[in-house]
């Protein structure tokens, strides 16, 4: 079992030095948040919170994903770094696989690339990218991040993009692992599809109980028998030593963990030593009396 350290929405300044806490207390990823714009009016409604509401992203501070990424790669030496999940379809998939391959040479294969398709059609508007058809365009695009990554020659002709045979040097010297967030079925069968892993966003335990057996069962009717499949998830049961042993029996390889609700108004109270200390002693707990679960 593997285990990823998750913070978003707080202070800026506090990203880098809990990355580097979180190295040396032995977890293998950080997660990476992602948010592009704030819009002043919108009807759109949240998918991880009960009421739908999206008030609590006012204000806080995202440092664009990519961005923050080759921050943290450079001040730490073995840590991995995982969007969660990068709004790939409302990006231009060669700018992607550019910036992907950039992290991963300059980070000896650190990136885990989680991808994922926005739930605010504010975010397609204003990046001039058509909501229509979006799961279609997510497919193709991670078809190109699959091409051009590589640092071969790729050519590309798609519904949505067309690309002349090029290439783009360095490329990665390892394949960047493709992990696809969300719930719905079409996300569950493009992770096991077009993706190396899926992500959980959380939820009750009988939910995640039930997507991971329709995760299981479309990599059945796949044919899919890929040991190095990546299944990360969130749940109550990764703060308990047997019940990080339940989620490895039910085909999870990576616990994702947080110290706090971020989903409140206003700036983040908690101080960073706080952080780091919740982090730590979770490594203490956990982590360290895990072993080879």
């Amino acid at each position: 079992m593997r285990f990823t350290y998750a913070e978003a929405m707080t202070q800026a300044t506090f990203y880098a030095p809990l990355a580097q806490a979180a190295e040396a207390a032995g977890y293998t990823s950080m997660t990476v948040a992602d948010s592009l714009i704030y819009p002043k009016s919108s009807d759109s409604r949240y998918p991880y919170t009960d009421t739908g509401d999206r008030a609590f992203l006012e204000d806080k501070e995202f440092i664009e994903t990519m961005v923050l990424c080759a921050h943290l790669f450079a001040v730490t030496t073995t840590l991995r770094l995982t969007p969660f999940v990068l709004k790939l379809p409302v990006r231009p998939p060669v700018l992607v696989a550019k910036q992907a391959s950039s992290l991963a040479f300059l980070s000896d294969n650190r990136l885990g690339l989680g991808v994922g398709i926005s739930p605010w059609p504010e975010d397609f508007a204003n990046l001039g990218v058509d909501w229509a058809r979006r799961g279609k365009r997510m497919d193709e695009c991670m078809d190109i991040l699959r091409g051009l990554t590589t640092g071969e020659f790729f050519s590309y002709d798609g519904d949505f993009y067309t690309i002349d045979e090029l290439k783009q040097t360095p490329g990665a010297s390892k394949p960047i692992p493709l992990l696809v967030g969300g719930h719905a079925d079409n996300a569950l069968r493009r992770a096991v599809l077009k993706g190396d892993g899926w992500m959980h966003a959380g939820g009750d335990g009988e939910e995640l109980d039930r997507l991971l057996a329709r995760l299981a069962e479309i990599r059945r009717e796949e044919e899919d028998t890929r040991d190095d499949f990546e299944v990360h998830v969130i749940s109550y049961d990764a703060y308990d030593v047997d019940g990080v042993k339940r989620l490895a029996d039910k085909g999870v390889t990576d616990c994702i963990v947080g110290f706090r609700v971020p989903y409140v108004m206003g700036t983040d109270p908690e101080p960073l030593q706080d952080k780091v200390d919740h982090l730590n002693r979770y490594a203490e707990q956990i982590i360290g009396k895990v072993g080879d679960v």
